[in-house]
């Protein structure tokens, strides 16, 4: 049997590369265009990549990649603004609207989307990231009522803090440690537990959960 396609953005390190590494592993063939290949703050380029792969047959879709300004409210200005929005919220769309094209005619398909706890709750300097992630969820819940009749179950998932290098590049060492004793848990999670629940959503095991957010953060949000 030919193996399923998984169109995964983002996987060039981090969790987006956890998850395309735990895929791979599980038996999926997973297609991971770079940022040269799919620049998403372009339209352009994203209309041009779906237009050169119109016929790729897709069976899941992760949309994983983001970027994260922060800004106090007096800071944001419409750059920063259409940045956040381009990458993470109006390709997501616009990828979900091109896979679900073959997921369609397969009668069947799986799409997750990469939210944040900040798509739950927020913060201070986080009003970009929480607009585009509460947005990642509610694409979630809109597109499962609208995918479900063609056997399309459409999921977001919501990581707290994880273990990556962005991570550690951004979080002084002090704050982490602040941060890991308000995680029941201890500690942040690894990129691969992110990743094994990116692959239960995507596997066959998923046979009827849709239109969830779910929080993995150690318990972080309790």
């Amino acid at each position: 049997m030919e193996k399923q396609n998984i169109l995964i953005t983002g996987a060039s390190r981090g969790i987006g590369k956890a998850i395309a590494d735990e895929l791979t592993s599980v038996g999926f063939s997973c297609i991971t265009p770079s940022s040269k290949e799919l620049n998403l703050n372009d339209k352009n380029s994203v209309a041009r990549y779906i237009a050169k792969n119109s016929d790729l047959d897709i069976y899941g879709l992760v949309n994983c990649a983001g970027i994260n300004i922060l800004a106090s409210l007096d800071e944001i200005d419409d750059e920063k603004f259409d940045n956040m929005i381009n990458v993470n919220l109006r390709s997501v769309i616009s990828l979900a609207k091109f896979a679900s094209v073959s997921m369609r005619r397969n009668e069947g398909g799986k799409i997750v989307n990469i939210s944040s706890i900040w798509g739950v709750r927020s913060k201070a300097c986080r009003t970009l990231y929480s607009i585009t992630k509460f947005g990642i969820n509610g694409i979630t819940k809109a597109l499962a009522r609208e995918l479900g009749e063609f056997n399309i179950l459409v999921n977001s998932v919501a990581p707290g803090y994880v273990d990556t290098d962005l991570t550690r590049q951004n979080v002084p060492l002090a704050e982490q440690v602040k941060i890991k004793q308000e995680i029941p848990l201890g500690r942040f999670a690894q990129t691969s537990e992110i990743a094994k629940l990116v692959a239960f959503l995507i596997g066959k095991e998923n046979s009827y959960i849709s239109g969830q957010v779910i929080v993995i953060d150690g318990g972080f949000l309790a």
